[in-house]
């Protein structure tokens, strides 16, 4: 079967009707969670970034007090899974500011993560990939923001 373009999509929806774009959306979300998901922040949660962040942190919070910590393998399998999601929803809501702020969290909560993430080579370099991605990120925001972004960063880092 051939793959269509998104332009050649997006030019084919523009001609659907609203009940043949109702039940596209219906089956699209039958098909995969992340289709679902997505669907799901488009209509209740995008509205209200700032509830959808909290909530994410919240999420990403919970997901680091049950990590498994018998070893330092499953510790690493655990915060990949976590940084995952945390991709995931980034690549919802396509904001700087949320991405900004959901790698931050994912990086406090990292760094707060007992046994120390430092006795871990992987681990920590986990850690220092995100941060320095996270300041390339902040390069490209406005003034203002790059300042406070910098100081949580830098809070961070020191």
């Amino acid at each position: 079967m051939k793959n269509y373009t998104a332009k050649e999509i997006r030019e084919e929806l523009k001609h659907s009707s609203h009940d043949e774009l109702m039940l596209i959306c219906q089956r699209l979300i039958r098909f995969k969670k992340e289709n679902k998901e997505l669907l799901s922040y488009l209509l209740f949660k995008s509205s209200d970034e700032e509830v959808f962040v909290e909530e994410v942190k919240t999420q990403i919070a919970e997901q680091f007090l049950n990590i498994n910590k018998k070893s330092y393998f499953f510790m690493r399998k655990s915060v990949r899974k976590i940084l995952t999601d945390t991709k995931k929803y980034i690549r919802y809501s396509s904001q700087k500011e949320t991405e900004i702020e959901l790698l931050l969290h994912f990086c406090k909560e990292l760094k707060n993560l007992r046994p120390s993430m430092k006795n871990h080579l992987r681990l920590h370099n986990i850690y220092l990939t995100q941060t320095k991605y996270i300041q390339k990120k902040i390069d490209l925001l406005h003034e203002d923001l790059q300042f406070d972004y910098n100081l949580e960063l830098n809070e961070l880092l020191g």
